[in-house]
């Protein structure tokens, strides 16, 4: 049996061994699990895995290949990935790179050959685990440092990774949502100006603002509520991203209590979602094994209706501190836990999920509509 290139070291001590793939050398991170059959893509360049490893429970990852379209990021922030079976050749149109060197290129450390069921079902028992990837094509691991480091780690809690990801510039964004056989627009006349808090979104995000004839406006997530309004914005948009809300929050939740009294429309989702809690008085707690997925049944309590949506947070917020006057508006089917805010007398609302991401399809495209028809 040839020697293991690759290994997933555990802080309990546990070692998987597998073939290595992707870039060589070592992180560490937490280990979660993503159901998504499909977007593998989209997931590992999605900034809110910041400082995560992702292990994918569809087996067959990277059959579709790769291209320079379905990229969430400019640049990769998970910290590896974990693959049950080896990457095949792509069969896809569109792929332009096999995954394999898409991953070097992304420098994403990867191993394939784990029993990705096993794992699954250990942080489904016991929670998310922190660990370290390693991918050696000699075959020559220190483990004992790799444990060490791995137990060393003291795990996302209390970590701000927001300012990781965010944009370092303010910039502005027009290019609009994708259509099958033309690629990407570009938005014409804007009707409405929205400037987004910037904790890690993803383009999609902004493609649909754009496609909805909104005038973007990214700024760094540690602007302040004087300079953003100084923009004279439309609308405030509070986006996803990786970490521990309470952290991020420190220096971010006092802005938005004072675009909160703006009376300015806003929308947050994710990161944003919590955030907007944090500054609303509620709490956010960890999660034991978080919602990383495509199929996350979620019930709109104003309407009844229930939504297959894209899920992505290790951290919740607790409904049991929402004050008086902030509505819980959306709640996971899964497991109760809240997924949605709205505030009384005023435009402004969050979701936990993602609705840009079209798990749904387009179940839940009518929360950018919402938030226009706020604006407007």
């Amino acid at each position: 049996m040839s020697r293991p290139t690759a290994l997933l070291v555990l802080a309990d001590g546990t070692l998987l061994k597998g073939h290595g793939l992707g870039a060589t050398g070592s992180a560490v991170g937490e280990v979660c699990f993503n159901t998504a059959i499909t977007g593998y893509q989209e997931i590992l360049t999605d900034p809110s895995y910041a400082g995560q490893i992702i292990t994918f429970t569809f087996p067959h990852i990277g059959n579709v290949g790769t291209n320079d379209e379905d990229l969430e990021g400019t640049a990769s922030a998970v910290r590896g990935a974990v693959l049950k079976t080896d990457i095949t050749e792509p069969s896809n149109y569109r792929s332009a790179a096999d995954l394999d060197s898409w991953l070097k290129a992304q420098n994403i450390i990867t191993i394939s050959g784990v029993d990705t069921r096993a794992l699954t079902r250990l942080i489904r028992e016991k929670g998310m685990p922190n660990a370290v990837i390693a991918h050696a094509p000699d075959g020559v691991f220190d483990i004992a440092a790799l444990q060490a480091e791995a137990k060393a780690f003291a795990g996302l809690e209390g970590m701000d990774l927001a300012k990781e990801v965010t944009t370092t510039e303010t910039y502005k964004w027009d290019e609009t949502p994708w259509v099958w056989n033309e690629g990407f627009g570009a938005r014409g006349a804007s009707k409405r100006h929205v400037v987004a808090m910037d904790f890690g979104i993803k383009r999609n995000i902004l493609r649909d603002l754009a496609g909805l004839s909104c005038d973007v406006t990214v700024v760094p997530a540690s602007t302040s509520a004087e300079a953003i309004l100084a923009m004279d914005p439309d609308g405030i948009f509070l986006s996803n991203g990786p970490g521990d809300p309470a952290a991020t929050g420190t220096y971010v939740v006092p802005e938005i209590q004072k675009l909160i009294e703006s009376g300015k429309p806003m929308f947050g989702i994710c990161l944003g979602h919590q955030m907007l809690a944090l500054a609303l008085g509620a709490k956010t707690k960890k999660m034991h094994q978080g919602h990383h997925g495509a199929n996350h049944p979620v019930k709109d309590l104003t309407t009844d209706k229930v939504e297959i949506t894209s899920m992505n947070h290790g951290f919740t917020v607790d409904a049991d501190t929402l004050p008086s006057g902030v509505k819980e508006s959306h709640l996971s089917l899964f497991d109760g836990t809240n997924c949605g805010l709205m505030v009384d007398s005023k435009p402004i609302f969050s979701v936990q999920y993602h609705p840009e991401a079209s798990p749904g399809p387009q179940d839940s495209h009518y929360l950018f509509d919402r938030f226009v028809g706020m604006m407007e």
